[in-house]
């Protein structure tokens, strides 16, 4: 056994099925003389602290495992993610197979991958007003509808220029696969180390997706708008609304989070399987050279 004393079992409430599944979950943990909390997670708000546990169980879809991981990362927690959702690119295991996956892990046999995370600072009057980590992505887009931002990009210092758009999304290779993918942006394998800056909707043509190494410092600074209001949102799950002349900085995260279950074999299956990803028909013409 690694040692594993205290767990906690994260119940997303829009899944039926993950409160009963969170009961058996308990029932094995306390076999092998694991404490176990349960706590419901409605995709909104969540009251736990996640100080002193050794493992975090998500039960729920992508979003889930993304809300562990911003909190379990700078813990050193490790997050072993149930899949209840539609896709899993992140959520790996699956509700047929938790017994297993959960055994080899108590038992110090299962694999775990470590991802990278972004960290999103904002700057106003030269004060830190905010600070995240994100999974997946941070997105400075205009709040509301139809409304555009106008964002002065910048990279290790170098401009790349004013872009005029919906917003602009800064993904990790995890997130590449989500909202970036959506917009046009390149799909990364997740264990690369990377920022993929993809603009939304931009007003130029030339303003097209760029992969970037983790190593820089993206600058994003919030240029005067006929509407005054956009907003930087961590993960689709954590808003801060930003003003005119705010700069959001994005950098490599110190923390990584470690995932049970969650190779790239599960990764590419997932582009496979939930995205059809299956290539060229081959018709069947009766040999190589019909």
């Amino acid at each position: 056994m690694q040692g594993i004393k205290r767990a906690i079992t994260i119940v997303n409430t829009w899944k039926p099925e993950a409160a009963p599944l969170a009961g058996k979950i308990r029932s094995k943990l306390l076999e092998y003389g694991i404490e176990c909390d349960i706590c419901e997670y409605d995709g909104l708000s969540f009251k736990t602290c996640f100080d002193g546990y050794d493992v975090a169980i998500t039960l729920g879809g992508d979003g889930t495992v993304l809300f562990a991981a911003r909190y379990c990362a700078s813990r050193h927690i490790p997050v072993f993610p149930v899949n209840l959702g539609e896709f899993g690119f992140i959520a790996g295991i699956e509700p047929r197979e938790w017994e297993r996956h959960l055994e080899d892990f108590i038992e110090g046999r299962s694999d775990s991958v470590e991802r990278m995370l972004l960290e999103a600072r904002v700057e106003r009057d030269g004060q830190t007003v905010f600070v995240s980590n994100a999974l997946n992505d941070a997105v400075v887009s205009g709040s509301g509808i139809a409304k555009i931002v106008m964002l002065e990009v910048l990279f290790n210092g170098l401009s790349f220029g004013t872009y005029k758009a919906d917003g602009v999304i800064i993904a990790t290779p995890t997130g590449s696969t989500a909202y970036s993918a959506a917009s046009g942006g390149p799909i990364l394998g997740p264990d690369l180390a990377a920022f993929v800056l993809t603009p939304i909707c931009a007003f130029s043509l030339s303003n097209r997706p760029i992969v970037l190494p983790p190593t820089g410092t993206l600058r994003l600074k919030v240029l005067e708008m006929r509407h005054k209001e956009s907003i930087l949102t961590i993960d689709g799950q954590e808003v801060f609304h930003l003003t005119e002349g705010d700069t959001v900085f994005i950098d490599e995260s110190p923390h990584r989070v470690r995932l049970v279950g969650c190779d790239t074999d599960v990764f590419y299956s997932a582009l496979r399987s939930k995205l059809n990803w299956s290539g060229t028909p081959v018709p069947d013409c009766g040999g190589f050279n019909a």
